[in-house]
């Protein structure tokens, strides 16, 4: 059974399996031997990805996905990424960590986060060949794509990957922000 563990201020190093084997409140990435802290928990951020994880959760076998939020993601040797949203492929197979590149990987900026800080996790997801790679913010209300080329402000008004029926309207994301 997994521990629940605390990390201090100073980031330490640890072996993959102690990561492995620790569970963190909230979960840590793990990053060439250092678990990194990430942010969570404002509530504009909470309300944004809970609504992502719903509009893909309603249409999972329409679009032949399954949707996993904050789950453990293997994007390279001694790399473990925790997107705050995984779009599988439906049949893609996993045990425990997803360690096969996912179709999409979504991200909700917290407050603290920069794009220029967030920009070495999306990096990771690209080097794993995960697809597709979108980002929201919430204070800005704004989604982006990020892509080799780096982020693309979403100016239309859905997202959509090629090749699959996903289409997400991005005004409908944040109003959910509105709501309240």
């Amino acid at each position: 059974m997994a521990t629940a563990h605390a990390i201090s201020a100073e980031e330490r190093f640890i072996s993959e399996e102690e990561y492995l084997r620790t569970s963190y409140r909230p979960d840590c990435d793990y990053v060439d031997g250092r678990v990194e802290e990430r942010n969570v928990g404002e509530y504009e951020r909470g309300r944004v990805l809970h609504l992502l994880d719903r509009i893909f959760g309603n249409h999972e076998k329409e679009w032949g996905v399954i949707t996993v939020p904050e789950c453990r993601l293997q994007v390279g040797p001694k790399r473990l990424r925790i997107p705050d949203l995984l779009v599988l492929r439906r049949g893609q197979k996993v045990n425990r960590i997803v360690r096969e590149a996912p179709l999409l990987c979504i991200e909700v900026l917290s407050p603290e986060d920069t794009w220029a800080k967030i920009r070495a996790r999306l990096n990771d997801y690209l080097t794993m060949g995960v697809e597709h790679v979108w980002c929201f913010d919430s204070d800005a209300r704004e989604a982006r794509r990020y892509t080799a080329d780096g982020f693309e402000v979403v100016r239309e008004a859905e997202l959509a990957v090629a090749g699959t029926s996903i289409q997400v309207n991005v005004a409908e994301v944040f109003s959910v922000l509105d709501q309240d």
